[in-house]
């Protein structure tokens, strides 16, 4: 089965073309910078050479259809026709407590995500328009939502829960949702094939400009780090992680600045790039860190103090743990980051093997960093949350 996966985000949207079951992605790309003069797309068949192609797109619409001319084209495709394509799979970043697994999509349930849309604004609008696009173009092809939020539908209510006035949670939802669920799903199922056991304790990193971590109960997630929003949680590239919200109020008094501008600082100004005053990429972050920049320095010292910290509180809900797993940009790429954060952390049966660590990239990116004799092991797995849309959407469709 021929599966386009499309991640519609509000100037962008990211696409692979993969074959089932077999995961053979034949094409994949990402089109950006969406209703400017200077957008693009880039794309690539198989593991071949990038191309570029410079257009002026209006919209998702327009985006979309020049996806389907480039899957299909002579020169730059890999399918003869659209009459190729059995299925759409979506990332649908907000499902709320509305579902709990990725669904076949129908009027309903556009209905149900435009309801959760309040909750996600930024990331639900995009994410059916993509769907939209799609079905006025191609009508006749089955779609489904994979939802950021459904794998943690699992938590209870004593861990979701804010401890605010009941009412605001039964009237406007307001609980900890949690995301990158679908990140979450791949790799801890992978690092249960690796333990070989159903039964186990497993702690699960994604780190990268946008980041969160779960605790994993037997392959269901019992608590994670981000929140209502992706807001809470880990220090990320540009987001603040953890605030006490009573710094929201003093801002809104003491520099008079509207919830709009609040919001804004919050989520793009601040976290890495507004700490080390350098960027929000970690890897230009430790070289200013090297060069003996002290807010870099400091960067760095938060944001692993943060995830060691929820490592130690997932420890606890979990009673213990048999494995650590590291994901995402920073978690599969930085060596440093990964062995600054397991410093310290003997005392849960956690010792990584610097070695291994050091030299996990020459073996393909994914693989087992801890010592032989550790009592929990800590694995890289490099996430393919494409691929479980893709199986996901197979899994559906085939049953229609």
């Amino acid at each position: 089965m021929k599966v386009l996966v499309l991640n519609c985000g509000s100037s962008s949207i990211k696409f692979k073309l993969i074959d089932m079951p077999a995961n053979n992605v034949l094409e994949s790309g990402t089109l950006e910078k969406l209703g400017l003069p200077d957008s693009f797309i880039k794309f690539k068949k198989g593991e071949g050479e990038k191309t570029q192609i410079d257009k002026k797109i209006e919209n998702h619409l327009e985006g979309i259809h020049l996806i389907f001319d480039v899957i299909t084209g002579k020169e730059t495709g890999v399918l003869g026709s659209l009459n190729e394509l059995d299925a759409v799979g979506h990332r649908v970043v907000h499902g709320g407590e509305k579902f709990a697994s990725s669904v076949l999509i129908d009027a309903d349930v556009i209905k149900q995500i435009e309801e959760c849309k309040k909750l996600a604004p930024l990331h639900n609008g995009p994410n059916l328009t993509g769907i939209e696009a799609v079905s006025k173009l191609l009508p006749g092809v089955p779609q489904v939502a994979v939802f950021d939020t459904a794998f943690h539908q699992t938590i209870p209510d004593y861990a979701y829960m804010y401890a605010l006035p009941y009412e605001l949670y039964k009237e406007d939802g307001i609980r900890r949702y949690g995301f990158h669920g679908t990140s979450h799903r791949y790799v801890s199922a992978k690092a249960i094939e690796k333990l070989g056991k159903k039964e186990s304790k497993i702690i699960t990193c994604h780190i990268g400009n946008g980041g969160s971590i779960s605790a994993i109960l037997n392959g269901h997630s019992v608590d994670t780090s981000m929140g209502l929003t992706p807001l809470e949680g880990l220090v990320m590239g540009t987001r603040c992680g953890d605030l006490d919200p009573a710094a929201v109020t003093f801002l809104q008094e003491s520099k008079g600045w509207s919830v709009k501008e609040i919001n804004n600082v919050m989520n793009k100004k601040s976290g890495l790039a507004g700490l080390s005053g350098v960027s929000s990429d970690m890897r230009d972050i430790e070289a200013a860190c090297q060069a003996g920049n002290k807010q870099a320095q400091l960067a760095c010292e938060m944001f692993v103090y943060r995830v060691k910290k929820y490592i130690g509180a997932y420890a606890a809900v979990l009673n213990g743990v048999d494995a650590l797993v590291f994901t995402g940009g920073m978690g599969e790429n930085q060596v440093n980051i990964r062995k600054n954060i397991c410093a310290g952390l003997s005392y849960l049966g956690l010792e990584i093997d610097e070695q291994k660590n050091a030299d996990l990239r020459k073996n393909g990116g994914e693989g087992d960093i801890s010592k032989d004799g550790s009592k929990v092991r800590i694995y890289v797995i490099p996430t393919d949350e494409e691929y479980m849309i893709a199986l996901d959407t197979l899994n559906i469709v085939s049953k229609l």
